[in-house]
């Protein structure tokens, strides 16, 4: 069931590439915002909160197309790309990342905002009672207390980073060895004659691979309020 071919594993290695690229770069965006979210109140937090968990809600392919206009050869982002650093995303496993990242990114910063939002405020103004600078509390406390959150959320969002499909198709295609992540690669042997035990085996690999995330951020998020609330200990 799980002999796999060298474009099957072509497939789950761009899509785990893909996946990893994606949390990089969109973590520390995931975590400013996160932050800001728990810890602030403003205005105009109802449309931002809006915005952010807009891709959740939204068909993948208004996504696509979106990321399509924004960094394509001839949108804003995509020719500034291209004419300042020679960059160009467009049918590429650097678009992917982008659209897994951007499908992502909510569900890392809900993760993010609840692991933040469960911190005890009283074990923060303590260490700044005891001398401790914003910063330093920041990093001694915050962070390690909310750490099982952050990682959860970042698993969470890689999980489903793997299994993007519907923007990533829409905005770079579907290109053997460039583009073809696993999502896409089950699609194509779907439109294939005989293909459906082959789009089983790798749909097999995609449920693994999606119940390690699932499971993994579970366990996480139980050790949550042990660690961050002071009355669980």
């Amino acid at each position: 069931m799980f002999d796999l071919s060298p474009s099957d594993i072509e497939a789950i290695a761009l899509s785990l590439k893909v996946g990893l690229w994606s949390v990089i770069c969109s973590l520390p965006i995931a975590f400013a915002l996160a932050y800001v979210l728990a810890r602030t109140n403003f205005l105009l937090k109802p449309i931002i909160t809006g915005l952010i968990l807009l891709p959740l809600v939204l068909p993948p392919v208004v996504v696509g197309y979106m990321l399509l206009l924004s960094f394509g050869r001839t949108g804003f982002i995509g020719q500034l790309l291209e004419q300042w650093f020679g960059i160009t995303v467009i049918f590429k496993w650097t678009g992917a990342a982008i659209a897994s990242a951007v499908m992502g990114l909510p569900l890392m910063v809900i993760g993010i905002r609840i692991s933040i939002e469960s911190v005890d405020r009283r074990l923060e103004m303590a260490a700044r009672t005891l001398g401790a600078g914003r910063w330093r509390t920041f990093f001694t406390v915050t962070l390690p207390l909310s750490f099982p959150g952050v990682l959860a959320g970042t698993i969470l969002s890689f999980a489903r980073s793997v299994g993007e499909f519907g923007a990533t198709i829409t905005f770079v295609s579907n290109i053997p060895g460039e583009t073809r992540t696993l999502p896409l690669a089950i699609h194509t042997l779907l439109q294939m004659p005989n293909g459906d035990a082959d789009a089983l085996r790798l749909s097999l690999v995609s449920v693994v691979i999606a119940l390690v995330g699932i499971v993994g951020s579970e366990i996480l998020n139980r050790r949550l309020p042990k660690t961050a609330n002071p009355d669980h200990a």
